[in-house]
């Protein structure tokens, strides 16, 4: 079978990438039962050793859209199957009736080949791109799209849990179903001893009770839907129908509440979090529960969901701190914050939450962490920049 590569930039012909057009080819060609050709690769990015096409469909026997984007992983590494989260999310997602979708449809996916083949959302701006632009409103439109989306995503998918299980298990997956969800374990037990050995910062018996606690409470809710895991500006799109999810690599059913927290601690799986202005992170958390209630009605309710939330955003924080602090920090890029900075934070928006709720335990180890940054890093890291859109 022959792959037509034209010129372009100069990785668009490096082996990966006309391997996983190769691959593509022979597997719409074996779903459609037709010859299919693909051309004009275009290296999109990818995470790891993930390599992500768009592709023209130079040549199909049935109708088809005019390019695709294509998704190819490398084999999985211990207890994480990228390839296995992403194909199972998209099957999953893709069932859903189309004005329903925020994300794009599945067209073809592999397990010999790893890859799978996706409806090409084109050339919108990445939400990123809004936050780092001159236009507050516009920033702003999208951060609440991104919020409204969300909640549309949770209450379309819930209760799936049974769909999602029987796809992983078709899928052979052998990793754990939210990849998160075992790092923030791992957080829990690791973090009060890091914190001691590189701050000087004790944890107190009350304060990991309520985050074991929090731990617990998630993993056994029954407010549970589709979530992408983790969240990244630059993972979604502002589309003229809202913002669409362009990444499940992490992909998985729980708790909504803890998806709800990123709205708190803006990407909070990610260092590209720069501070947003003061009552957006409310904004949000007000859009998600516009599109939640009709299925979570108690979400409306102040005494209900706070607390989750709060709980929520510790563990959040736990797991960056965790993260941050198992290794040196590293020197930041040129349009980021340092990490001390951003993870100083939100510290500080935990803090400061919690005493909103009048959890004590909660706002003195925040409170001592947070000197204890300030300590080691400079009193610099107390201010968090706000996105550029909002200066």
């Amino acid at each position: 079978m022959s792959v037509e590569i034209t010129a372009g930039p100069p990785d668009t012909t490096s082996p990966e990438i006309a391997d996983a057009v190769g691959a593509a080819e022979r597997v719409l060609t074996r779903r459609l039962g037709a010859q299919v050709r693909l051309a004009d690769p275009e290296a999109l990015g990818g995470t790891g050793r993930s390599v992500v096409i768009r592709v023209r469909v130079a040549s199909s026997p049935f109708s088809m859209p005019r390019t695709l984007v294509v998704k190819r992983y490398p084999e999985a590494s211990g207890d994480r199957d990228p390839w296995a989260h992403e194909a199972v999310s998209h099957q999953l997602l893709t069932a859903l009736p189309a004005e329903e979708r925020a994300t794009p449809e599945l067209f073809a996916h592999d397990a010999g080949s790893r890859l799978v083949v996706l409806e090409d959302l084109g050339r919108a701006p990445r939400l990123s791109e809004k936050l780092h632009a001159k236009d507050a409103r516009a920033a702003e439109r999208g951060l609440l799209s991104w919020a409204h989306a969300m909640g549309r995503l949770h209450a379309t998918t819930a209760g799936r849990d049974a769909d999602f299980d029987a796809l992983m298990r078709r899928a052979g997956a052998q990793c754990c179903q939210d990849p998160i969800a075992v790092d923030v374990h791992t957080a829990i037990a690791g973090l009060p001893g890091l914190l001691e050995e590189t701050l000087g910062v004790a944890t107190s018996t009350q304060a990991v009770e309520f985050a074991a606690g929090a731990a617990r409470a998630f993993s056994t809710s029954r407010r549970r839907a589709f979530s992408p895991s983790t969240s990244c500006p630059d993972n979604h799109l502002v589309t003229s129908r809202g913002v669409r999810f362009v990444d499940f690599e992490g992909g998985c059913v729980r708790d909504i509440v803890f998806d709800a927290a990123a709205l708190r601690v803006p990407f909070p799986s990610c260092w590209c979090g720069w501070g947003l202005p003061p009552g957006m992170s409310e904004a949000m958390v007000a859009a998600w529960r516009a599109e939640v209630g009709s299925v979570w009605p108690e979400m409306d309710d102040d005494a209900v969901l706070l607390p989750r939330l709060l709980e929520a955003q510790l563990l959040w924080v736990w797991l960056a701190t965790w993260r941050a602090l198992s290794k040196p920090m590293p020197v930041p890029d040129a349009d980021a914050p340092p990490r001390s900075v951003v993870l100083t934070g939100r510290w500080i928006r935990l803090r400061s939450d919690a005493l909103i709720l009048g959890e004590k335990t909660v706002a003195s180890h925040a409170d001592a962490v947070i000197g204890a940054l300030a300590d080691r890093y400079g009193p610099e890291v107390l201010e968090l920049p706000l996105y550029p859109a909002f200066r």
